[in-house]
């Protein structure tokens, strides 16, 4: 039985039979099929499935003027491009809306007087002539107070109506001076701080500015789901809040993690607009932010220097260490079984993360199953192809990656182990080694928890982000950056 694919349309192939009711499948050019989904507010899904005698539109759907009749005069079929366009959503009112301000003229012409016979001319002849004293002319009276009254009425109902006016836009300021908005924190740097991680809102305004020229253009998660042509977007984000407040609302949902149905009630939107600036904000600052080099070069690196490196170890390029992220557990065994972390005991993600000397994360890498260890992502990460024939890489014990660094030229900065030369015990020298190696490797702790204060990756993740959580991890390591020095 074949039913019409739009929403809240009944039809189906019984009606069919008693009417002129005709269904169509959906094209087979995918830029017209494209349209016919869009025009039907319906994605395709594990529920909507377009399938050749499967999937119809009825030509209710339809203009008169796109349906034309056959050779036989019963099958039906479309003209060549054509789009339905006739929805319980845009065709509430099918007739034509009378014209209110013409019914109101033909009313007044009832009462617009007729020009006399002649034979009530005849008429009021005589009764003139029997009675002088009417006149046919009516002398007028002396109305001039009721129009002054009149005027007097008007200029106080003006009056009146200009300070109604005044008095609802003041309501609207007092209102929307509540609105939650990126303006109403504007004068608080201490509220900046507390929603978007950056240190007032002048920073914050120099950072949407600067993202400003592409964000006005960038493609939305959903019209690119929906393969929406690059050329034909429209100029901005197809939402009610502003680009300043959806970068807010992004903000917002990183740094202190509120769930999207607290953030939707905040900015009085639905969940779906708050997921949809999730992801497409995840998105466009991944890209972003990621074309901006932060591997710094040599020159760089000894110019800024801290004075406890030079005098122990000047060589040091970068100071790396691995965390993790817990997730929510899935279905599958096998994937289950790589992602469970023997450390966390907890189905993980695990990224490697790398800083320079003077403080900021100069190497972030992508996201890898919990089960990996600590050298492979070395490996897997990318990090040899930036190395330098001299440059030294500070890290744990547990990065045993000396044979690997050998074929780059730079060398392992890790404390000593125990030996059996000397008994399996350390020697002053040796713990002298561990204890300035911990001192200056803390700090890669330290740039770890800067980037795990956005709480978002407090709790366990769930699956739902898993799409763009890596999206997410970057963005928010790139965005400790903007909080200055750890030093």
């Amino acid at each position: 039985m074949a039913h019409c694919s739009v929403p809240f349309c009944t039809s189906d192939r019984r009606k069919a039979a008693s009417s002129e009711l005709s269904f169509f499948n959906f094209p087979k050019d995918k830029h017209l099929r494209r349209k016919w989904i869009a025009a039907i507010r319906r994605d395709v899904s594990n529920s909507f499935q377009i399938g050749r005698n499967i999937t119809f539109v009825c030509s209710n759907h339809f203009k008169q003027c796109e349906i034309k009749r056959g050779l036989g005069g019963h099958k039906k079929r479309l003209v060549p491009g054509a789009v339905p366009c006739i929805f319980t959503w845009n065709s509430a009112t099918k007739s034509r809306p009378t014209n209110k301000v013409q019914d109101r003229r033909l009313d007044s012409m009832d009462c617009v007087p007729t020009m006399p016979t002649p034979a009530d001319t005849a008429d009021l002849a005589s009764t003139t002539a029997s009675d002088p004293t009417q006149t046919s002319t009516p002398h007028p009276t002396a109305d001039h107070d009721y129009h002054e009254k009149q005027h007097a009425t008007t200029e106080e109902k003006l009056a009146s109506a200009h300070a109604e006016i005044k008095r609802l836009q003041n309501c609207v300021n007092v209102q929307s001076a509540k609105l939650f908005s990126i303006r109403r924190f504007a004068t608080s740097p201490v509220d900046i701080n507390f929603y978007t991680g950056f240190a007032d809102f002048n920073e914050l305004d120099h950072f949407f500015q600067w993202l400003y020229p592409t964000a006005s253009k960038m493609q939305t998660w959903t019209q690119f789901q929906r393969g929406t042509d690059v050329d034909k977007l429209h100029c901005g984000f197809p939402c009610s809040l502003s680009l300043f407040d959806q970068l807010f609302v992004f903000l917002i949902r990183v740094r202190q993690g509120y769930p999207q149905t607290h953030l939707a009630h905040l900015f009085n939107v639905s969940v779906s607009t708050i997921c949809r600036i999730t992801i497409t904000w995840a998105n466009y600052l991944y890209f972003l932010l990621g074309c901006v080099c932060i591997w710094p070069s040599r020159e760089m690196i000894n110019e800024r220097m801290p004075p406890e490196f030079k005098c122990c170890y000047p060589a040091t390029r970068v100071i790396v260490d691995c965390t993790e992220l817990k997730c929510q557990t899935p279905t599958s065994r096998v994937v289950n079984s790589e992602m469970f972390s023997h450390y966390k005991t907890h189905t993980t993600m695990k990224a490697l993360i790398g800083i320079a000397p003077h403080g900021p994360i100069t190497f972030i890498s992508s996201l890898y199953e919990g089960c990996i260890s600590d050298k492979e992502i070395t490996k897997q990460s990318g990090l040899f192809s930036l190395l330098e024939v001299g440059d030294g890489v500070m890290a744990d014990k547990g990065f045993l990656i000396d044979d690997l660094l050998q074929s780059t030229g730079a060398h392992l900065i890790i404390p000593p182990f125990l030996s059996k030369s000397n008994d399996y015990q350390f020697t002053r020298n040796d713990v002298e080694i561990t204890q300035e190696i911990f001192r200056l490797r803390i700090h890669v702790e330290r740039a770890i928890r800067r980037v795990k204060e956005y709480h978002i990756f407090d709790g366990i993740i769930p699956l739902t982000i898993v799409g763009s959580v890596n999206q997410i991890w970057t963005v928010c390591c790139l965005l400790s950056n903007f909080r200055g020095s750890l030093f």
